[in-house]
């Protein structure tokens, strides 16, 4: 499973998540997983529906669900919106079996604590492995 928290990916995740497809012969799930605010009239109204926030994020979504489609894997493509979205992507790596999580959001368009958080919580709240791209320091 390739995830992010509502922003690009980084392409080094996208890749190896790929990569790791191909190379086990595995399906590929590309996963965005969002806040959702717990307004009720913003459900009512069909926010909780809407496409990812930005036309980069879109893009950078379909990008490894073509190339893993090109090459023969098997992908599908999810978009979780939660009030607690790391909650949400814990439960959605349990609920599908994965054996790897590639977690792969671009860290120059999140916070370093909020990055931090997730990548902790991750780690102690997956029942598998957990990947994320080395420190671009």
């Amino acid at each position: 499973m390739l995830a992010t928290l509502g922003v690009p990916f980084d392409p080094d995740a996208a890749s190896y998540a790929v990569d790791t497809a191909v190379e086990s012969g595995q399906p590929l799930i590309v996963a965005n997983v969002t806040q959702l605010e717990p307004l009720p009239m913003s459900l009512r109204l069909g926010y909780d529906a809407l496409e990812e926030f930005t036309p980069e994020v879109t893009e950078s979504v379909k990008r490894p669900v073509e190339l893993a489609s090109s090459l023969g894997i098997p992908v599908e493509r999810i978009r979780v919106r939660s009030p607690r979205p790391i909650r949400a992507l814990i439960q959605l790596v349990t609920e599908r079996g994965v054996g790897l999580l590639v977690f792969g959001p671009d860290r120059s368009r999140m916070s370093a604590r909020s990055y931090r958080r997730a990548v902790e919580a991750l780690r102690d709240g997956a029942t598998c492995l957990v990947w994320v791209a080395p420190d671009p320091a």
